[in-house]
């Protein structure tokens, strides 16, 4: 029995010990399922024991940095934070400069931005900064609408981080309308007024700005009916025609009107010293009879009391000042005079139209210095053929008289 008792009990050693080592594995996993609990449930500073790596940060950096994720992103992405001018800008004047601004430093050599349309200037990036300046030299154009755009992609605008902006930015700007008063300054200069102007010379980017200067009449045999006409500043029938002569001169169209074209033209030729080459003449018609025309040319009484014929009662020629706006060595008129009857004239030499239907030309008459056309003033014709290469588009003509 002894034996028997010995034999078994190996047995039951055998499964002891098995029993054993598995509670010690459900120990040991407890155990663990314990630490990680609790490590899920502590500050990585207090669940860093013996043995056990910890960096000392909350980020799961492995070299300790403190940097964030956003930070990260921060570090690789680039934006416009700001222009000047702001976009939608108005009333901008003609000698701005233009900045950008960016979320991060520039890299050296970055690409720039570019204007439509062009301006004379250049773009810098300082050392070290986060903005691109654009410093003109020439003018920006009154009363034009400009856009910048900054490239964007991997070959536009760079930080120096590496950055690039994502995409192409655009924002736009409009220059104030051209003063008056600078309008007239440079018409004279340019020699398309009677007066001329003295003042210094502005900076290249200031030549749209008015300046301080002076304005005077050229000649001082000048009828006061054409300087009573002059008012510095304002716009008046001398700088109408003036305008009007140079819209002539450089093949615009002509209204007399300084809009965009004609400040850009104007600012060009300024710059480029091209001066006026017609002559400047103000024509006087007198209704009183014995009707006549006078006219000054450069300043000089080149035409005196040459007898005319204005329009008959019913087609009164109208008193006014008047600029020339068609020129022609020959013109066909038709119409109806205050009788009724048409008429058409082939060929009127000399013309030179100032109001609507109403033109100085030639005309055979048996006599002159009288009403006796439909509205026009007639001369005869070799006095026309003398006095028309003296009356281009934008002379001034003025018709006075007495009460119809």
């Amino acid at each position: 029995m002894q034996a028997l008792r010995e034999r078994s009990s190996g047995p039951k050693r055998w499964w002891a010990s098995k029993w054993l080592v598995g509670l010690a594995v459900v120990v040991l996993v407890a155990a663990g399922g314990v630490v990680y609990a609790v490590s899920r449930h502590r500050p990585a500073a207090l669940a860093c024991g013996h043995g056990t790596h910890c960096s000392g940060s909350s980020n799961g950096s492995p070299n300790g940095s403190s940097k964030s994720p956003a930070t990260d992103v921060a570090a690789h992405t680039l934006s416009v934070s700001s222009t000047t001018p702001v976009t939608g800008a108005s009333a901008v004047a003609s000698s701005t400069g233009i900045t950008v601004r960016f979320s991060s430093a520039l890299a050296p050599g970055s690409a720039t931005p570019t204007l439509s349309p062009t301006v004379a200037g250049s773009w810098h990036v300082y050392k070290a900064t986060d903005s691109m300046v654009f410093t003109p030299t020439a003018p920006f154009v009154p009363f034009t609408k400009y856009t910048v755009t900054v490239p964007g992609g991997q070959s536009g605008v760079a930080g120096a981080a590496g950055a690039h902006l994502r995409s192409s930015k655009t924002f736009s700007f409009t220059i104030a309308n051209g003063s008056v008063d600078r309008l007239q300054e440079l018409l004279a200069q340019l020699g398309y007024l009677p007066l001329s102007y003295t003042g210094t010379a502005p900076a290249p980017q200031d030549m749209a700005q008015p300046q301080a200067g002076t304005l005077t009449w050229m000649w001082q045999t000048m009828p006061q009916e054409l300087t009573d006409l002059w008012v510095q500043g304002s716009t008046n029938a001398i700088t109408k025609g003036a305008v009007m002569m140079f819209e002539t001169e450089n093949g615009l169209t002509v209204d007399g009107v300084a809009g965009p074209e004609v400040w850009s033209t104007l600012l060009a030729d300024v710059a480029s010293h091209k001066a006026n080459t017609e002559p400047l003449t103000y024509v006087l018609v007198t209704k009183t009879t014995p009707e006549h025309l006078t006219a000054w040319v450069n300043g000089q009484l080149a035409f005196h009391d040459l007898p005319v014929n204005t329009g008959v009662k019913g087609a009164t020629t109208t008193d006014g000042t008047f600029q020339v706006f068609e020129h022609v060595k020959a013109s066909r008129m038709s119409g109806t005079d205050v009788t009724g009857t048409k008429y058409t004239i082939p060929t009127v030499p000399w013309a030179s139209y100032f109001n609507g239907g109403d033109a100085l030309h030639g005309f055979p008459r048996a006599a002159y210095g009288f009403p006796q056309s439909n509205g026009c003033v007639e001369m005869p014709i070799a006095t026309a053929g003398k006095l028309w290469p003296y009356t281009p588009i934008g002379t001034l003509v003025t018709v006075i008289g007495p009460p119809a």
